[in-house]
């Protein structure tokens, strides 16, 4: 039953609605709405110009409208008095097609005509720096293997505590929180959902992550390699499709490798096909490619994969199968578009679904240690050029991700590449200036 926002702040004593959307390129972007408007907004939408953030537009375009979704609201468990609500892009009286959340769901609606439901689950990596960005906020955190620290997350405790109390608050089922494999990095865990609902909270959850880190006089990254030499950001997405109702897990067969059905093996096959071209949406920065293509990091190893291989229980390749009934892709980074990456995974997959995709050969070898023996697997992207041109190639994808949202992407990214080779760097003059 769709909730009356209206309403909704009455009963919980709600002052201001953050009306938010995502751009193309992952920046959320929000008007704040007292509570007694946000009948209007609710019905009209809250206005933004839509070229004053990273979408294919132009100043003289008119206003895009945010229609709030109020199936989607959350209140601010640390400001009560907000709630922050997703919206829905229109323009002209229309959907913007190009706005991530509607690409989304028209993934999701593709899907259920062919009586399919997705469900995904993340585990989003983020750094705590100092309050500039440049060093790890913790100067004890120095060990050469800090995975799992015991000492380094009790230190972190108020942040870490704090945001897993309020994920339990509003009903996410936050499971283990931990410190990840990078000195200064963590990785929090919650139940998976239907895809909009966590893209919804993959959204949320990078807000309140930045929102508690600034509280306690820290900044939060979820940046895929913000520090040299040690293990990126990853956002790995682990998925499973069930039936129209979301009842039956579909990937489920006991009978077959891995407890993995027909439509599993097609589903995974549809993103080992797309892999190189899905790379510029779940790595869609320049930096992305500093983590899936970086050398062997202090840790020992970067946890990222660089060749399309799919692989059982093995974290060293690109697709893991760690049981029945699901997968985890180990490609996306921490700059992913929450909405984006959903909607990737779910073109990718139910286009090898429909085309009976197969994923090819298993590889239960360490790719870390033996990868060099392989030789007719794919590598990913070495940088976001190969990965937009690999994107651009693919008709498949792009038709099912919608034409109009396409070309604004491969436009706006194109520009951000130009941008960055046309910046000198210090490494050139360090390394050219004497030629």
């Amino acid at each position: 039953m769709t909730k009356d926002l209206e309403k909704y702040a009455a009963d919980q004593g709600i002052k201001y609605f953050m009306v938010s959307y995502t751009d193309l390129f992952g920046a959320q972007r929000a008007k704040m709405v007292p509570a007694q408007a946000i009948a209007d907004m609710q019905q009209d939408g809250a206005g933004f110009a839509g070229f004053a953030t990273w979408l294919d537009v132009t100043p003289a375009h008119p206003d895009m409208l945010a229609l709030p979704d109020p199936e989607a609201v959350i209140r601010l468990p640390w400001k009560p008095e907000v709630a922050w609500v997703p919206a829905n892009c229109m323009m002209n009286d229309a959907p913007l097609e190009q706005a991530p959340r509607n690409v989304l769901l028209r993934q999701i609606e593709a899907a259920a005509e062919q009586g399919l439901s997705v469900k995904t689950g993340v585990e989003a990596e983020f750094f705590l720096l100092d309050p500039n960005g440049l060093e790890i906020a913790d100067n004890l955190d120095t060990a050469e293997k800090p995975c799992y620290d015991q000492q380094a997350i009790m230190r972190r405790y108020d942040v870490i505590a704090e945001i897993s109390d309020y994920m339990i608050e509003l009903g996410w089922g936050p499971y283990q929180s931990d410190h990840e494999d990078a000195n200064g990095q963590f990785e929090m865990n919650w139940g998976f959902d239907d895809a909009l609902a966590t893209a919804d909270k993959h959204s949320f959850f990078k807000f309140m992550v930045k929102s508690v880190a600034e509280k306690h006089g820290l900044r939060a990254t979820f940046m895929p390699k913000p520090i040299k030499g040690l293990t990126g950001n990853g956002c790995h997405a682990h998925i499973s499709v069930w039936d129209k109702d979301g009842k039956k897990n579909l990937f489920t067969d006991g009978t077959h490798d891995l407890g993995m059905s027909d439509i599993g093996w097609h589903f995974i096959g549809g993103m080992m096909k797309h892999a190189s071209a899905l790379a510029a949406i779940t790595n869609p920065t320049v930096n992305s490619y500093k983590r899936i293509n970086a050398p062997r990091t202090t840790s020992g190893a970067t946890w990222a994969p660089n060749t399309v291989t799919w692989t059982g229980n093995n974290r060293t390749h690109m697709i893991r199968v760690p049981g029945a009934g699901r997968f985890e892709l180990r490609l996306p980074d921490g700059a992913a578009n929450p909405y984006l990456m959903q909607a990737v995974i779910i073109a990718a997959g139910v286009s090898g679904i429909s085309s009976k995709a197969t994923p090819g050969k298993r590889l239960d070898i360490d790719m870390y240690q033996d990868g060099h023996t392989v030789k007719n697997a794919p590598r990913l992207p070495l940088n976001l050029l190969d990965a937009l041109r690999y994107f651009d190639k693919d008709k498949v994808l792009k038709s099912a991700l919608g034409e109009e949202f396409s070309a604004a992407f491969v436009k706006l990214k194109r520009r951000e590449w130009d941008s960055f080779v046309s910046h000198f760097s210090r490494w050139e003059r360090d390394n050219t200036l004497d030629i």
